[in-house]
């Protein structure tokens, strides 16, 4: 009889038809009497979600952090039409002129340069000639660069997380609200090929109600954090890990499960509960490295973060997320990127990517029919493309060329100002947990209940996809 019900599921799911069961995400009722704004100093001034700012014919870009991350969003956005690179700054002058002999290499005019000193992009937040500014510094700087930007006018993308500390999420809130600027985090894992098409599947009701979901960053960093030649600039990043304790990363693994729990679009986190194992591994490699070289004693301490921290989150509608943060540990690279529901379970680490149906993974065969039927829009259009011009395996491009596609036709950002807000709080959220002897904390209500009446994420073209890709020669 079991091999009985999973053939029938197999066959029924794999089918042309679905069993009935509504929209994912949205089958639980929500008492909206129980459901109120956890902040107590912010009133919703406008609802960024769902809002479509005017159009651009052109988006003017001008990019602020020209290290690990900014000169490949330079490159990407060189191969999309209808955007003119404007400005480019740095603290570091060679950082800024080895991009300036990119553009030039690729055919395209020269920027503007901003540089020599910390305070160069306010120079460039300024320029009237602006539409966006693409953040790629130093995690503290973000916050900052984003409300200034914005302040000035222009639209503001950040590198993750977008925040650091639960009053910089509700300064970015209120000055995207105040000036209706959008605020969007860049989380690229949101646009990798596995991410969406299991966003699509959940969608279109293929796992039932959402039960569960899990996320991760698992990726050994440690001589990369250590590195004082060629690495982070200043060391900021081995900085962050010096004195916090908590998931100091968690946006990768948690903001595709949030679209496919549409949080902050039908449900919202309530509460989490965080933990963080010992450090075995930081403090050791710091005084090894100072006992050789001088330029690490500053980096000897016993408070570094602990290896592993995972992190619990239950929501309104009853779901619960498991959120894990590792960057020290002999472990392979992992983001998990598990989503269970009443019908099926889709898990992408370890390798292959699979889905079950009824307790069984299904073959490549059946796999390979899901693709096929479920592969959404944007993938099919630039999926190829991005490929080739790579940056994660292309999830780096096709965010890329979404956000400017947005941005040209006048589309709601798929990832708003509340998604940046939300998904960056977890980090002060689980320091404070842990801090605590992982009692619970609760999360703030950054949409101030509007989640409630929220669209979820357009997983179509409409109204948009009409912007082109260059033929450059990849740089």
């Amino acid at each position: 009889m079991a091999s009985n019900r999973r053939d029938f599921l197999r066959n029924t799911m794999l089918g042309t038809g679905m069993l009935a069961t509504g929209f994912a995400g949205q089958a639980a009722t929500v008492n909206s009497e129980s459901v109120t704004s956890k902040s107590d100093k912010h009133t919703q001034l406008f609802n960024m979600s769902g809002y479509a700012a005017p159009k651009l014919d052109k988006v003017r870009i001008g990019f602020v952090g020209l290290g690990m991350r900014g000169p490949g969003a330079v490159e990407r956005m060189s191969y999309i039409e209808g955007v003119e690179i404007v400005a480019l700054c740095d603290q570091y002058d060679d950082r800024v002129e080895k991009m300036q002999k990119f553009l030039e290499k690729q055919g395209l005019p020269r920027a503007k340069s901003y540089s020599g000193s910390k305070d160069a992009w306010k120079q460039m937040c300024e320029n009237p000639d602006i539409d966006l500014i693409y953040i790629t510094s130093p995690w503290s700087w973000h916050t900052p660069m984003a409300v200034y930007a914005m302040e000035q006018g222009k639209h503001a993308a950040s590198e993750v997380p977008a925040a650091k500390t639960i009053e910089e999420c509700w300064q970015l809130v209120e000055t995207s609200e105040r000036t209706k600027k959008h605020c969007m985090m860049l989380e690229n894992c949101c646009y990798d090929f596995f991410e969406l098409l299991t966003l699509n599947m959940a969608r279109q009701g293929f796992f039932g109600d959402i039960v569960h979901g899990e996320g991760a960053y698992i990726h050994n960093l440690r001589d990369l954090n250590f590195k004082k030649d060629g690495g982070y600039a200043e060391m900021w990043r081995l900085k962050e890990n010096q004195n916090r304790n908590g998931n100091l990363y968690p946006t990768h693994g948690l903001g595709p499960i949030c679209q496919v729990m549409n949080i902050n679009r039908g449900d919202q986190m309530e509460y989490l509960t965080s933990m963080s194992s010992s450090d075995f591994q930081m403090a050791a490699m710091a005084k090894d490295l100072a006992s050789k070289d001088g330029f690490y004693t500053e980096f000897t301490t016993d408070h570094y973060r602990g290896n592993m921290n995972t992190t619990t989150i239950r929501t309104v509608n009853g779901r619960t997320i498991m959120v894990q943060h590792d960057v020290t540990s002999e472990r392979p690279y992992s983001r998990i990127h598990l989503v269970s529901g009443t019908k099926g379970v889709a898990c992408k680490w370890p390798d292959p990517a699979r889905i079950s149906i009824a307790d069984e993974w299904l073959n490549d065969e059946e796999m390979k029919k899901l693709e096929e039927k479920y592969t959404p829009e944007i993938v099919t259009k630039i999926g190829e493309m991005a490929k080739k011009v790579g940056g994660h395996g292309g999830m780096d491009f096709m965010m890329d060329w979404r956000l400017i596609d947005c941005l040209r036709n006048g589309l709601p950002l798929d990832e708003n100002v509340y998604d940046a807000a939300l998904w960056s709080s977890i980090a002060p959220l689980s320091e404070k947990s842990v801090a605590s002897r992982s009692n619970s904390v609760d999360v703030p209500d950054f949409t101030c209940g509007s989640w409630k009446t929220n669209a979820p994420v357009e997983l179509t073209l409409k109204g948009g996809g009409t912007t082109g890709v260059k033929e450059l020669k990849k740089g």
